[in-house]
């Protein structure tokens, strides 16, 4: 598959928060088309309400985010849907409904009010279930599911809009690594096969550094550095955005840079504590 070339979405000189507080402080960035994208950074950086504006959930103060060139703000709101899913932190689902039903409502932006429900449709629900591996429960209330299950609904939902651009917050949160990996396998597989464009927050820097294309460290609103992972991962930059001492190493199994926290006990030669010295 030809990659796409420039950014999906452009953003320039960003501000933007909530009331009269702006979390983000003349923010530039550019998501590139047709890759994955991660953003990484300390609490409260901004990441959160970066995606936020990306996607025209928060209106910004100052600035303008770009799809395609051509600012969301001027982009119709059904339009924007076909075009760019987002998936936030801790959705809330209606009360009783279905995994079905809730998945279903992924496939609305493609629909008019009175057409009927088509075998496309109804393809995009079922790949989705399948790929999330969330087909048994698909006659489960959500309410009923546990963290880990309610998270790859969403996941699943988010899959059945089948957007050229899927933006996701914390989209291993409640997973267990096993299924952490296992959905950003789905993820690159989703990029690989249809070209998606993702962007999404990710706490893990390690697992950022593995599945990302293009990473991006914020700090303090703005973006402290982009670019490939052996380019932002460094200890330079864990230590300025995160104040963390660390060592950078070789990943064996990806080849890409894997961060090592260097805390205050257990180093190198520090001797451990006999059972029955233990407090």
């Amino acid at each position: 598959m030809t990659a796409q070339l420039g950014p999906a979405l452009a953003v320039g000189q960003l501000s933007a928060g909530y009331g009269e507080t702006d979390i983000l402080h003349s923010l530039d960035l550019e998501v590139p088309a047709g890759r994955i994208t991660v953003i990484v950074g300390a609490n409260a950086s901004g990441k959160s309400t970066l995606l936020r504006t990306m996607s025209r959930l928060i209106t910004p103060s100052r600035g303008h985010v770009l799809l395609d060139g051509r600012s969301i703000h001027q982009t119709p709101t059904r339009e924007l849907a076909r075009r760019l899913g987002l998936l936030p932190q801790s959705p809330i689902a209606p009360e009783g409904i279905l995994v079905d039903d809730l998945v279903r409502r992924g496939r609305h932006p493609h629909r008019n009010l009175f057409a009927r429900w088509t075998r496309k449709d109804e393809d995009a629900v079922a790949t989705a279930l399948s790929a999330t591996r969330i087909a048994d429960l698909a006659e489960r209330p959500v309410d009923e599911l546990s963290g880990g299950q309610r998270q790859r609904v969403w996941i699943a939902m988010a899959l059945a809009q089948q957007t050229d651009i899927l933006l996701l917050d914390e989209p291993t949160t409640f997973l267990d690594i096993n299924h952490q990996v296992e959905i950003l396998d789905l993820l690159v597989d989703l990029n690989r096969a249809r070209g998606t464009t993702v962007a999404m927050v990710l706490h893990d820097l390690n697992l950022g550094a593995r599945y990302a294309d293009h990473l991006v460290a914020l700090a303090g609103g703005r973006v402290h550095v982009a670019g490939t992972p052996e380019q932002v991962l460094t200890e330079d930059t864990v230590s300025a955005v995160f104040g963390l001492r660390s060592r950078i190493l070789t990943d064996p199994t990806s080849g890409r840079p894997m961060m090592l926290p260097m805390g205050r006990h257990r180093m190198l030669g520090e001797p451990g504590l006999a059972l029955e010295d233990q407090p």
